[in-house]
C-alpha cells in the first residue's frame, strides 16, 4: 500500500462550541460504550449479591489483584491514544506510523499473559497475608483464575477503540461493546444460576461468562476494522506477526508512567476494598456494592475524558494552542455535567438505588443493605471531583505529559488518601465511612494538583 506524502495538519473548529459538538461526537459513543462496558460488572455484582454475602466478598479481593494486573497493562494500550491522534494531527494523512503503533499495542497485551497468569495463582496466599477471610481468598482464587484468559483480549480491544476513536469511528464500536455485554450478561444468567440446563456454578460462572464474552468482542472489533472503509485503509493486521521492537519501547516508555499513574488511583479503591475487609465481611460487602456504582457513574466522565484526549492530542499536533484550551475547558464540563446526571441520585434516593442489589427478602440482607445506605451519599460527594480529577488526566495523557501525573497522583492517593481512610476506619469510632472520607481527600488533593500541571501546559506553545 502507498503511503501518502503530502503532509496536511487536521483542521480544529475554531469556536467552542464546534470543539463541543466535536467532543461530544465521539465522546458520547465513548462515554455510552465504557458505561456499557461496565455493566457486565454491575450484573455480576447484581447477581452474586443473590447467592450471598460471602460470595460478594471473594469476587470483591478477587478484583483486587485482577484489577492490579489490569492497571499495569493500560498503559501501553493507553499510549495508543497520543501517539495515533497526535500523529493524525501533524499529518491527516498518516498510515504507516499508526499502524505500528496499534500492531505493538496489541503485541504487548498477549506478552503479559504469563505475568497474569503467574500472579493470579497467588491470589490465596497474598489475601490471606492481608487478612483477609480464608474462605472467602479461597473463593476468590477460583474466580480470578477463569477470569484470566479473558484480560489480554479486553485489554486488546481498548487498543482498538483508542485506534477509532482517533478517526472518529465510535458509534459502531458502542453497539460492539454492547453486543459484547449483552453476551456476559446472558452467560451469567445461564452459568451462575444453572439456567438452560447448564450446570449451576455460581461464582465461577460469572467468571468463565466474562472471559468468554471479552474473547467475543475481540474477534467482532477485528471483523470491523477489517470491514470499515477508513479504519481499513490503516491497514492494522498486515504484518501482524513483525516485530517492531523501536515502536514497542516508545509505547512502553509512554506508557509505564501512565500504568504507575492508573495504579495509584486503582490500588487506593483496591485497599479500600481490603481495609472494609478488615473491619468486616459485611461492611466490606456493603463497601463493594457501593464502590460498584461509583465505578459505574464514573465511567461516563471517563469516556468523555478519553475523547477530551484525542481531541486536544488532535490539537497538539497540529500545533494549535487555541484548540487545546477549547478541548480542556469543553472536556472539563461535559465531564463534571455527565457525573451529576448519577450522582444527584445516588445522593437523594439511596435506598432505591441499593435494593436494585438485593433479594429483600432474604434473611441476610438487611445488614449489607443497611450499609450500602449510608455509604452511597459519600460516595456521591466524591464524584464530582473524580470526574474533573479524570478529565485534567486525561488531557494531559493526549498531551504525552504523563510523568508529573504520575508524581502528583502518588502523593495524592497514598501519601494523602490512604493514611486518612486507613487511620479513621480502623483506629477511630468512625468504621467503615471512614476509608470514603480518605478517598474523597485524595480525590480533591489530585484534582488540585493535575488542574494546576494542566493549566502550565496549556501555557506553553504548542511545539510545531
Amino acid at each position: 500500500m502507498l503511503e501518502p506524502t503530502t503532509s496536511v495538519k487536521t483542521a480544529m473548529p475554531e469556536s467552542w462550541g464546534g470543539e463541543m459538538r466535536a467532543l461530544l461526537t465521539i465522546g458520547v459513543p465513548m462515554a455510552l460504550a465504557q458505561l456499557v462496558q461496565f455493566s457486565p460488572y454491575i450484573a455480576d455484582t447484581l447477581m452474586i449479591g443473590r447467592i450471598g454475602p460471602a460470595e460478594i466478598a471473594a469476587a470483591a479481593i478477587g478484583s483486587v489483584l485482577y484489577f492490579l494486573l489490569w492497571m499495569i497493562a493500560i498503559g501501553p494500550i493507553s499510549a495508543v491514544t497520543p501517539l495515533v491522534s497526535q500523529a493524525l494531527g501533524r499529518d491527516s494523512g498518516e498510515r504507516k506510523d499508526i499502524r505500528r503503533t496499534v500492531r505493538m499495542s496489541v503485541w504487548a497485551c498477549f506478552l503479559m499473559m504469563p505475568l497474569i497468569i503467574g500472579l493470579l495463582l497467588l491470589t490465596e496466599p497474598i489475601m490471606i497475608l492481608a487478612g483477609q477471610d480464608p474462605q472467602v481468598a479461597a473463593l476468590a482464587q477460583s474466580y480470578v483464575l477463569v477470569l484470566a484468559p479473558g484480560l489480554p483480549f479486553t485489554l486488546a480491544v481498548m487498543s482498538f477503540r483508542n485506534f477509532l476513536a482517533a478517526i472518529e469511528r465510535t458509534i459502531v464500536p458502542f453497539f460492539l461493546v454492547a453486543s459484547s455485554a449483552l453476551v456476559n450478561i446472558a452467560l451469567n444468567w445461564v452459568l451462575i444460576f444453572g439456567n438452560l440446563g447448564a450446570p449451576e456454578l455460581g461464582l465461577i460462572g460469572a467468571g468463565i461468562a466474562s472471559s468468554i464474552a471479552c474473547i467475543y468482542s475481540f474477534f467482532a472489533f477485528v471483523a470491523y476494522i477489517k470491514w470499515e472503509h477508513k479504519a481499513r485503509s490503516f491497514d492494522l493486521f498486515s504484518n501482524l506477526w513483525k516485530p517492531d521492537w523501536e515502536r514497542m519501547r516508545e509505547i512502553l516508555t509512554l506508557g509505564w508512567p501512565i500504568s504507575i499513574t492508573v495504579t495509584f488511583e486503582g490500588m487506593l479503591f483496591n485497599a479500600g476494598v481490603l481495609i472494609a475487609g478488615a473491619v468486616g465481611v459485611i461492611e466490606q460487602a456493603g463497601f463493594q456494592i457501593a464502590l460498584n456504582v461509583a465505578s459505574a457513574a464514573f465511567m461516563m466522565p471517563y469516556g468523555l475524558s478519553m475523547a477530551g484526549a484525542v481531541r486536544i492530542g488532535l490539537a497538539r499536533g497540529a500545533a494549535n494552542n487555541g484548540a487545546e484550551r477549547r478541548a480542556t475547558s469543553t472536556t472539563i464540563l461535559a465531564s463534571v455535567i455527565a457525573i451529576g446526571i448519577f450522582a444527584i441520585p445516588v445522593a437523594l434516593i439511596p435506598k432505591i438505588v441499593a435494593s436494585l442489589y438485593f433479594d429483600m427478602d432474604a434473611s441476610d440482607t438487611k445488614p449489607v443493605f443497611d450499609f450500602v445506605v449510608i455509604f452511597l451519599p459519600l460516595a456521591a460527594a466524591f464524584m464530582f471531583f473524580d470526574a474533573v480529577q479524570v478529565a485534567c488526566n486525561q488531557l494531559l495523557r493526549g498531551l504525552a505529559d504523563v510523568t508529573w501525573p504520575m508524581i502528583i497522583t502518588g502523593i495524592s492517593y497514598w501519601l494523602i488518601g490512604f493514611p486518612i481512610a486507613y487511620y479513621t476506619a480502623l483506629h477511630t469510632g468512625i468504621g467503615a465511612k471512614g476509608i470514603w472520607y480518605g478517598l474523597t481527600a485524595g480525590l480533591v488533593a489530585a484534582f488540585i494538583g493535575l488542574g494546576i500541571r494542566l493549566w502550565l501546559q496549556l501555557r506553553q506553545p504548542s511545539p510545531v
